[in-house]
């Protein structure tokens, strides 16, 4: 890709409009001052949190990071399609390593044997004495396990449940058909967080529309808003701030949506203006997360919508998006004061705001308390194998990069290169 010819000769007149010297200006961001020098004459290539650190520096409101983002393209649509029980149907992988989608050919060619280990057969119970409790109780386990286990060890589980309550559902009327639909509709929604956990975008989304249409066979509009804060966490990884932003304020338009699906939204609306580089939109938007989540009741009945194991997710989506803003030192106060405070038997919570801490303290030059904080992390992060934390981890090598003879990074070259390349032996993070 072509380097944005504006950014240099725009940062370097910038920089000397606020009468800071080359010098000044490399010590205040925590880069070089030879790799700053290569950026203005355009010799190297700006990323975009180097652009975010220069925004905040000189005040620019995202308009450095403009230049230079490239919004990756979200997953495409997945077709919708009444007969297409594709991603229904699960397999293992040829090698064993992971689980996969068994498409209808498959099955037509002899996999129907497997959905036999799946599938509900036929309910026993009539209508009127269908229980959720066990249901109820598979999900809320299959959370926890989901905190300290591979993403592809939990999908299985999930897929099981999620179709046998779909073809329960079929075989129900009246409020248990509602009772049923809608907890398909939570197991479905969690299905698709495990999928991009593990890397599937295409299945997350698939899941994240089965969540919808079951959700609206129970007259649930509330998971319906919910997965439109899902589908902007796709897009916020794949860093597309426009999207983000525009799916988390479809969420909140929905009426009579709970606060705390509000909060969510709101949240992740947050950290959409966060990689867009608006300060002011940010704030406003993670105040009026923190009012809905005030506000909300203790659900009820099924389990808690989005993250139940951070303790202030306010607080912590705050450092979160302090960091996109180009503020690592503000970012790692805030992380500083929330990490500590996720249960460390939470290891899928605890690795990503973990990771992003040690980032945050390495971006704003504490090399050594990045090391350690990552030393930390890379055990959890190891454990449970996410895609999306290992988006951190990148950008963490990366920044340990730019100090690659510091007896810290020396020592934890290996294992972060571990974590990075699970499985293959000799890898280093030069």
């Amino acid at each position: 890709m072509a380097i944005p010819e504006p950014f240099g000769p725009r940062l370097r007149a910038m920089r000397v409009a606020r009468g800071l010297s080359l010098s000044e200006f490399a010590r205040r961001t925590f880069y070089s001052k030879g790799h700053v020098s290569r950026i203005e004459t355009g010799v190297a290539r700006p990323s975009v949190e180097f652009a975010q650190r220069c925004d905040a520096e000189l005040a620019a409101d995202g308009a450095l990071a403009a230049l230079v983002r490239t919004t990756t393209a979200s997953p495409a649509a997945v077709a919708e399609d009444d007969n297409d029980d594709g991603m229904w149907i699960m397999t293992m992988s040829p090698d064993g390593s992971s689980f996969v989608p068994l498409g209808r050919r498959e099955l037509l060619m002899g996999g129907a044997m497997l959905l036999s280990g799946l599938a509900v057969t036929r309910p026993a119970a009539a209508a009127g004495e269908v229980h959720l409790g066990h249901h109820t109780a598979m999900l809320a386990s299959a959370r926890e396990i989901g905190q300290t286990a591979h993403p592809q060890a939990v999908l299985p589980i999930v897929v099981g449940q999620a179709q046998a309550l779909r073809l329960l559902a079929e075989h129900s009327q009246g409020a248990d058909a509602k009772a049923v639909a809608a907890l398909s509709s939570r197991t479905a929604e969690f299905a698709g967080w495990m999928a991009q956990e593990a890397g599937d975008e295409r299945m997350a989304m698939w899941w994240t529309q089965r969540a919808v249409r079951a959700a609206e066979a129970a007259g649930d509009t509330h998971t319906a808003a919910y997965a439109l804060v899902r589908q902007a966490l796709i897009t916020m990884y794949n860093r597309d701030h426009q999207r983000t932003i525009a799916l988390a304020k479809q969420a909140q338009s929905v009426p009579g949506t709970p606060s705390r699906i509000l909060g969510l939204a709101a949240q992740r609306e947050a950290q959409g203006h966060a990689l867009a580089g608006d300060h002011t939109e940010c704030m406003r938007a993670l105040d009026r997360a923190r009012a809905h989540l005030e506000a909300a009741e203790d659900g009820a009945g099924g389990p808690v919508i989005g993250t139940s194991h951070v303790p202030d997710p306010v607080a912590a989506a705050t450092g979160w998006c302090l960091y996109d803003l180009g503020k690592p030192a503000a970012a790692a106060a805030a992380l500083d004061r929330e990490v500590v405070r996720i249960n460390p038997g939470s290891a899928r919570a605890r690795a990503r705001f973990g990771v992003r801490q040690a980032l945050a303290h390495a971006a704003a030059g504490d090399v050594a308390r990045a090391c350690a904080l990552a030393g930390e992390m890379l055990g959890h992060a190891a454990l449970v194998n996410s895609a999306t934390i290992r988006t951190d981890l990148n950008r963490l090598a990366a920044t340990l990069r730019r100090s690659p003879r510091h007896p810290d990074v020396v020592a934890l070259g290996p294992s972060l290169a571990a974590a990075l390349h699970p499985g293959e032996p000799g890898s280093h993070l030069a």
